[in-house]
């Protein structure tokens, strides 16, 4: 008999329901693993950009080592339009999706997955109304859940902010910050994660962000003023001062985690306000990168002010946010020609390492010193992160339709989702090979 090594797409699903849980856990153990500089155990990648907020995964010892048939699939799910990452806790994966796949459909209903993260099997769902928005674009939720203790916080692009117990799903307390504290999402709605801070949650919105209780959501500040940007709030410490950064309609903005107030702003315009990714800080700098050809920046965060190190257009990213890794920014530069360039540049100068064409407007992660790429086409790609070269270690195509969401590193298992809702779990070690009896 031959022995099981590749699933096809929509066919593992249920069939390990109860007994694989148990079963596969030992699969799940990962070499050399141990609690992260963060403090999350092992297995745990509870929020947008992972527990250190950057993302990079601390796993260590995971392998990418599949025959030329691809990795094998254990599992997929259909989780609804959106582009919401995955968030994963105690064996359990979170993420978000819209019935819609057209704004002439009738239900129109934002979806809260809680999936079991070693089968995919649904451990329950949390649903509202909520508008498809395909402006431009497919449309649904973009923020990713938040996972914090046994609580688990959502964001919709049109203001819905839900605390939503972990185990069962069920509605601890909810607010709609549009309707009730009558903060505007953007034209592409609200699509920053919510930030845990303490006993604060902070979302980006409004001119610099709004602060809640994490507890009861009621509000603790909020700013007011100007128009939110995408990117999800960041806590950074420079020169010994803490804040929140976050990107506004119109540039960077530093708020004191405490209060809201304005500890400084670079202004940075891109077409359409569409300021997406991240800020990246290291020591005394920040990294600043949009798309549309704006480019990007290093700036130096000073005592007294702010100071430009280096200023070009080899990075622009119009979606995802870059990686640092010892020295070196790897993200996707959008705007070349029209379609999307990996590359990797000198943090220090700017300059240009490498570039790789054919992924589209992919985005990425880094493990163990190895990047994990998925194209816009939906194709899994392993890549040494080093400045020297390109050096493409695997890839196959995982998923069809729009990639335009992170995949997910998690206990060795990589998880990825498109634009359409098609939800895959991979195995990039398979001890198998194709055709072994």
């Amino acid at each position: 008999m031959r022995a099981i090594s590749h699933f096809p797409f929509k066919v593992f699903h249920t069939a390990l329901a109860t007994t694989a849980t148990v079963v596969m856990l030992a699969a799940f153990a990962v070499p050399g693993m141990a609690k992260d500089e963060t403090g999350a155990a092992p297995g745990e990648w509870p929020n947008w950009r992972g527990p250190a907020k950057n993302g990079i995964s601390a796993e260590r010892g995971w392998l990418a080592q599949w025959p030329d048939y691809g990795p094998d699939v254990l599992w997929d799910a259909a989780v609804g339009t959106g582009f919401s990452s995955l968030s994963i806790k105690n064996l359990r994966l979170y993420t978000m999706g819209n019935t819609a796949t057209s704004s002439k459909d009738e239900d129109q209903t934002d979806q809260v997955f809680c999936l079991d993260a070693v089968t995919g099997v649904e451990i329950w769902k949390h649903t509202y109304p909520c508008e498809l928005a395909p402006v431009y674009y497919k449309g649904g939720p973009s923020a990713t859940p938040t996972v914090d203790g046994d609580r688990v916080y959502t964001f919709s692009k049109f203001g819905h902010l839900f605390c939503l117990d972990a185990k069962t799903g069920k509605v601890v307390w909810s607010r709609n910050i549009t309707e009730q504290d009558k903060l505007a999402p953007p034209k592409w709605g609200f699509a920053g994660s919510v930030l845990v801070l303490g006993d604060l949650l902070v979302l980006n919105a409004g001119a610099g962000g709004i602060a809640l209780d994490k507890k009861t959501g009621e509000v603790a500040w909020k700013t007011e003023g100007g128009m939110s940007g995408y990117s999800t709030p960041l806590p950074f410490e420079v020169n010994g001062q803490k804040g929140l950064a976050m990107f506004a309609s119109d540039g960077l903005v530093a708020v004191d985690p405490a209060t809201g107030k304005t500890l400084w702003k670079q202004p940075w315009k891109t077409s359409y306000d569409v300021n997406a990714s991240d800020p990246i800080f290291s020591g005394d700098t920040v990294f600043i990168s949009t798309g549309y050809g704006s480019g990007c920046a290093l700036v130096k965060v000073g005592r007294d002010g702010l100071e430009t190190v280096w200023r070009n257009k080899e990075m622009s990213n119009q979606c995802n946010s870059c990686v640092l890794w010892d020295g070196y920014l790897y993200g996707f530069n959008g705007n070349v020609g029209g379609k999307g360039v990996l590359r990797c540049l000198d943090l220090k100068t700017g300059d240009v390492k490498w570039s790789k064409n054919g992924l589209g407007t992919g985005s990425l992660m880094l493990a163990d010193g190895k990047l994990i790429i998925l194209s816009e086409n939906g194709i899994l790609v392993i890549a040494k992160a080093v400045p020297d070269r390109y050096e493409e270690l695997q890839r196959s195509k995982i998923l069809n339709g729009l990639c335009w969401t992170v995949p997910v590193l998690c206990n060795g298992r990589i998880y990825a989702r498109c634009a359409e809702g098609e939800l895959v779990c991979v195995d990039p070690k398979t001890k198998q090979e194709a055709g072994e009896e």
